[in-house]
């Protein structure tokens, strides 16, 4: 049987899995419970029961434990975040594998509300553990599941904006996407919005809470719906599982809009994005503008073969975590590498120089060297050089240089 096709909705309240293709998905409180006699390990529901039970210590808020580096001792052990992160996505997948009989992965795209370089790292150590390669393995924002979602669906659904309100238990966030077609390039454009409104949803137990919350979101509704054309809004989050308590915001919604309800809607869409890894191309042929892509082109000037040409060292619209590269040139007398930035919102290109300070002095095209190009998010590009020397002429030196460059 081939492997699975896996879209994971990572949250710090609960986490959700689907399976491209398969008409199946998972919902889990994400949260850890280690039974208190022995190192044995439930999570979601079953912790919470046996927390209940006394049978066992229950951890929470798995995220945010790795972006503080924060520690649990349990039993006498102390346990790492990402040391329970790695136990928790174990268990997780284990209920596709045992629905579907099979613990190959071909594809795993991990979407969570914002991308940043210590949980990705996390996710690359835990996929390690999981005995996934780390190339099949991918972690996008919830903008960009949020887009694959939205295309994957019939065209009429996504030819104006198309908006998104999410309601979970720690936050309401508005989305919105546009496909803008253009003589140079089509670009899907998404941006997500945090709104200062959020509500605990506990307050929907009375109805003098629904009430407000119905306000609350009508308020929203207003401000960021008006004065423009939707094909679609799409609801999702636990908030949104009855819309019972929200009719004036259900009402305000769909006025000359079509608005759907989809509670997996993340995991979905992270799921069809790792589906279109495993095409030749892609089948979404658009640059992408949102969450954890570049929104700009390096460059380097160089010479080959007596010509002058421009190296582009990344693209608009890489992933910045896995937008990596790694090059060897020579130098003809130059003191600094100079980059060429330009903008996709503008035409303007700028130049960014890094000084070689510290290398050797030697003669024209003779020194060699070695350049590691990353990022450390979408908005700040890594690079190291190093001296690599010239052969026996110029052994290589200690210098190297680290420098962040601001797109």
């Amino acid at each position: 049987m081939e492997g699975l096709v896996i879209g994971l909705d990572l949250n710090d309240d609960y986490s959700q899995i689907s399976c491209n293709e398969k008409e199946k998905s998972w919902t889990v409180p994400t949260v850890i419970c280690r039974r208190k006699e022995k190192e044995t390990w439930l999570i979601g529901e079953e912790a919470y029961a046996a927390t209940l039970l006394g049978e066992g210590v229950i951890v929470d808020k798995l995220l945010k434990m790795v972006r503080k580096e924060g520690t649990s001792t349990i039993g006498g052990i102390c346990y790492t975040g990402t040391d329970l992160l790695k136990i928790f996505l174990k268990k997780l997948l284990d209920c596709p594998f045992k629905e579907f009989h099979t613990d190959q992965v071909e594809q795993l795209v991990i979407t969570m509300h914002g991308t940043d370089a210590k949980v990705t790292d996390c996710l690359m150590y835990c996929a390690d553990y999981l005995n996934i390669p780390r190339d099949r393995v991918h972690v996008i924002s919830h903008t960009e599941s949020f887009a694959y979602y939205v295309l994957s669906q019939r065209k009429e659904l996504w030819s104006n904006q198309v908006g998104l309100f999410e309601l979970s238990e720690d936050r309401l966030c508005y989305y919105e996407m546009k496909v803008q077609r253009g003589m140079r390039r089509n670009m899907v454009q998404a941006e997500a919005q945090n709104q200062e409104e959020a509500f605990d949803l506990d307050i929907l137990d009375s109805p003098s809470g629904s009430k407000l919350a119905d306000q609350i979101l009508c308020s929203c509704g207003e401000k960021l719906l008006e004065n423009k054309l939707f094909s679609t809004v799409f609801l999702t989050g636990k908030g949104f599982e009855r819309q019972d308590w929200a009719t004036g915001f259900m009402k305000l919604a769909c006025n000359r809009r079509r608005v759907f309800v989809e509670n997996v809607l993340f995991s979905k869409g992270a799921a069809i994005k790792a589906r279109d890894y495993m095409v030749q191309g892609t089948e979404f042929p658009y640059v992408f503008v949102c969450e954890g892509r570049l929104k700009a082109e390096v460059a380097l000037k160089v010479m080959r073969a007596g010509k002058e040409i421009m190296l582009a060292v990344a693209s608009y619209g890489d992933n910045w975590y896995e937008s990596k590269s790694s090059l060897e040139l020579i130098l003809d007398g130059q003191k600094e590498i100079e980059f060429l930035i330009s903008d996709l919102d503008s035409r303007k290109k700028r130049a960014v120089s890094v000084p070689l300070t510290g290398f050797p002095d030697r003669p024209e095209k003779t020194t060699r060297i070695r350049m590691n190009i990353g990022f450390t998010d979408e908005n700040t590009m890594a690079v190291v050089i190093r001296d690599m020397g010239f052969g026996e002429l110029f052994p290589a030196s200690d210098a190297v240089i680290r420098q962040e460059v601001i797109l």
